[in-house]
């Protein structure tokens, strides 16, 4: 480490900032921030930092009684002798000081700041890369939502109450992990904090701190892991069990917390691993062993998901349960294919089915799908697309209608064949497609040549 990191109190304490254009004004900002007074001294102040209540703003050069009462010195000027200036006038009175972009002028360095107060997360590379610091900062954002400073601030509150309470340190940080990782947490981050706090008194009147289970219902999305929510992502931090389908990709899958167990119950055409009533039994089961139950679905769970079968189960056995919506394979693979599912010229409306139903067959309201200016998804169609087409075909829908078949969209795997209501099911390539597929049909499927930007060949393997 070439730097100790260290987070400074400086309320209402008085900062020195040496320079008056607009990274002094960045730098005087985030001192404001911190509760600071602030003092900036230039020949030339911006006036945004002149007229500051906060602010005294002194328009002169620089010199050594500026510093006089001053806790900590920022030097932001683009003079590098008024900065080597400010640097050893500053060492010499012991104040911490720090010289933008000029680390050898530094006694202490300024990080990137991910501001979830009263949670902070600094970020430093020792002036070595800052851009490369605030890229680093920026991919944690997504990491960590801006209500989890509603956690820290809910945790403070009853810091006190927990210590008093629960004074076995060992038996204390397992209590604040079982709030923070359990439905507590939850309840806080989506805003129900009277709940939440009725839950952590019950927690400490019971002597074992005894969790109760949960199962976390997560849509997977159609395959690209940048297109899960961010609650999805936090949940699959969090679980202790992972029950996933045969649709969940494999980059997805690895986000999952890397020490849960893991539990694939994927159904395929003619091969359920566990019907789907003991996938239903298996989440009651681990729930009410307490453990947090991710139960990760491709797309959407709440379409062709049978996601509503699984929460039915557990509202009949009193288990307790979230649903996180996930992007279908219909807007997603889509928007991958460049198919837009409505459009002016070509469709105003769009109807989502299955390729097939419990009996095995394709048993649809044709008459319905073969209106004109709509577009018509088909999901798990690949094994129907011959009787899809030619249903189509006999209850009015044109012959050369375009139609189009995507192979595991969002993926490296995307393959996209198109053709017309006729000529697609004669084409040799969809023998060569594996499932799972999305069928798409309707006018919109000519937009594709116009519109296709997602390239799988780029994307590493």
């Amino acid at each position: 480490m070439n730097y100790l990191p260290i987070f400074a109190d400086v309320r209402n304490k008085l900062c020195l900032v040496v320079g008056g254009g607009e990274v002094a004004k960045r730098k005087a900002g985030v001192l404001l921030e911190a509760g600071a007074k602030v003092r900036v001294v230039a020949p030339q102040i911006e006036p945004v930092l002149a007229n500051q209540q906060r602010i005294e703003a002194i328009n002169a050069r620089f010199e050594s009684k500026h510093m006089d009462g001053v806790t900590l010195v920022i030097a932001a000027t683009d003079d590098r002798s008024v900065n080597q200036q400010v640097s050893e006038l500053a060492r010499a009175r012991n104040i911490p000081v720090n010289v933008v972009d000029d680390p050898e002028l530094c006694s202490f360095i300024m990080p990137a700041i991910l501001d979830r107060s009263p949670l902070m997360v600094a970020f430093s590379s020792g002036g070595a890369s800052p851009v490369l610091t605030r890229m680093m900062r920026g991919k944690l954002e997504t990491m960590i939502p801006q209500n989890y400073s509603r956690l820290a601030a809910f945790a403070e509150r009853f810091r006190v109450q927990v210590k008093q309470q629960v004074t076995n340190p060992v038996k204390r940080r397992i209590f604040w992990e079982n709030v923070f990782e359990g439905v507590v947490a939850e309840k806080v981050l989506t805003g129900d904090e009277n709940s939440a706090e009725t839950m952590l008194q019950q927690m400490l009147k019971d002597e074992d701190n005894i969790q109760r289970g949960e199962v976390y219902l997560v849509g997977a999305g159609p395959g690209d892991p940048d297109l899960l929510t961010f609650r999805a992502l936090r949940l699959m931090q969090k679980a202790d069990v992972v029950v996933y389908d045969n649709l969940v990709s494999k980059p997805i899958l690895e986000m999952a917390r890397r020490d849960a167990e893991r539990i694939y119950v994927g159904k395929k055409r003619n091969d359920h691993t566990l019907p789907q009533e003991e996938i239903n039994e298996l989440l009651v089961r681990l729930a009410k062993q307490g453990k947090r139950v991710l139960r990760l679905k491709g797309g959407d769970p709440f379409i062709f998901g049978r996601g509503g079968e699984e929460i039915e189960t557990l509202a009949e056995q009193g288990i307790l349960f979230q649903v996180v919506p996930g992007i279908t394979a219909a807007s997603g693979v889509a928007s991958y294919a460049g198919i837009p599912l409505t459009h002016r010229d070509h469709a105003q409306s769009c109807i989502f089915v299955t390729g097939h139903l419990k009996n095995g067959t394709m048993n649809l309201d044709w008459e319905q799908l073969a209106r004109p200016k709509q577009t018509v998804v088909v999901y798990m169609g690949l094994h129907g697309l011959d009787t899809l087409c030619a249903e189509l075909v006999k209850h009015g829908m044109p012959r050369n209608t375009p139609i189009a078949i995507v192979q595991q969209g969002t993926t490296r795997n995307q393959r996209v064949v198109t053709g017309t209501l006729v000529t697609l099911p004669q084409d040799p390539q969809v023998a060569e497609l594996h499932a799972p597929t999305l069928i798409i049909v309707g006018g919109v499927v000519t937009l594709r040549e116009k519109l296709a930007w997602f390239k799988p060949e780029k994307l590493q393997a």
